[in-house]
């Protein structure tokens, strides 16, 4: 089994690999990153914006073959319902901004009227056009019709969707075609449907296959460039990406967004004495302690060389001294000599601090870290100039 397993993931999703972590992330769109949900939302929001606006152009087009085929009493009622598919169509293709808290929800959002527009339209069609009575041209130009739940499914597999979101998504084009077939004249069964109904299945598994593949594309690609590659933490860029979002949802909300600067003590030394490799253990190490009590939303950056940066959403200043007990209780690491790592830290809070935008936040943090170092390294220099020293025992 592990051989097949290893296989898959070597043939079908390479060039990324597949950890079994995030197998349940590729089912079902739960403990997904912010940062991965806002990139996912961002490609589904492209993506049905290009397709609403060619069937913007396209779906009106077609309106002249229904003028061809069918009488008047039936045509005109088809012109129109192309024409206001194609204002639904228009109205999603038209650019707009992606939503700062909720994005993945304004993704789906689009994604599912847009899903809707070609099955409701065969859904009205039924009420217009009596396939079993029609013969010739007629006949072809409604059976396609027919075909329009079926295409949804096909159109799902250009989506980064999870198995679950695949299907959930189809469920209302597959009723809706089976109220079609069933609706036809024609005794619903499986001997007169099996056909149809299979080939749906198989669109379904292919749209979902393709979804998960995506997904799992994308988060791989996601995460290697976002994250640095030693430490596993955030890019400075992506760091600061986060941090502009995340202080502009702090600002809108008036809730403190509190950022901490860390910078190892000496880590110089661990590179001349013991060299880079010891100094690499050091900045994991100190990285592994971060996340063992962060928060799942807090975000933790390697702002470069031995600097990290971590913000704390929804900590106000007061909590910060029990949050760096928690630290140094859980210390940072040990030296090559045997001695503990110890750090420098500066912390600053967006509403205490008052300032207006993330960089002041960041650099209010840094100038308090240098702070903390030129006051004996080893202690936090906090908001108001509150000093927290600790023990280098």
């Amino acid at each position: 089994m592990k051989r097949l397993w290893n296989a898959i993931c070597q043939h079908i999703v390479a060039p990324t690999q597949l950890s079994s972590d995030q197998l349940p992330r590729l089912l079902a769109p739960f403990n997904r990153s912010p940062q991965l949900r806002r990139h996912a939302a961002a490609v589904i929001i492209a993506r049905v914006q290009l397709i609403c606006a060619l069937f913007a152009v396209l779906v009106p087009l077609w309106a002249v073959v229904d003028l061809l085929v069918f009488e008047w009493p039936v045509a005109w009622p088809l012109v129109l319902m192309r024409l206001a598919s194609a204002a639904v169509f228009a109205t999603l293709a038209w650019p707009r901004g992606i939503s700062m808290e909720r994005p993945y929800l304004q993704a789906m959002a689009m994604l599912v009227t847009m899903m809707l527009v070609p099955p409701l339209f065969y859904l009205a069609s039924l009420q217009v056009i009596d396939v079993s009575r029609l013969s010739g041209w007629p006949r072809l130009v409604g059976e396609l019709y027919g075909f329009m739940p079926t295409v949804v499914l096909g159109g799902l597999a250009i989506f980064p969707l999870t198995a679950l979101e695949a299907l959930l998504l189809s469920l209302p084009a597959i009723a809706i075609a089976v109220f079609g077939m069933a609706a036809s004249g024609l005794e619903f069964s499986l001997q007169q449907h099996g056909a149809a109904l299979w080939f749906m299945l198989l669109m379904l598994g292919v749209a979902m296959f393709s979804g998960m593949s995506q997904t799992h594309y994308m988060e791989s690609l996601v995460h290697k460039a976002m994250t640095d590659p030693l430490t596993g933490a955030f890019s400075r860029r992506s760091g600061a990406e986060a941090l502009e979002l995340m202080f502009r949802l702090s600002s809108m909300s008036s809730r403190p967004l509190t950022v901490v600067f860390f910078d190892l003590d000496h880590f110089k030394a661990i590179n001349d004495g013991y060299g880079h490799d010891a100094g690499d253990q050091a900045l994991i190490a100190l990285v592994q302690t971060l996340r063992g009590i962060l928060r799942r939303g807090d975000v933790l950056a390697r702002w470069g060389g031995e600097e990290f940066v971590a913000v704390l959403p929804d900590l106000p200043v007061a909590q910060v001294p029990a949050f760096l007990s928690r630290l140094r209780a859980a210390g940072l690491g040990i030296r090559p000599d045997g001695k503990p790592l110890t750090a420098s830290i500066g912390v600053a809070e967006s509403l205490v601090d008052g300032v207006g935008d993330w960089a002041k936040l960041v650099e209010l943090a840094d100038q308090r870290m240098y702070r903390a170092k030129h006051e004996g390294r080893d202690r936090a220099v906090l908001p108001g100039g509150a000093v927290i020293g600790f023990s280098a025992a």
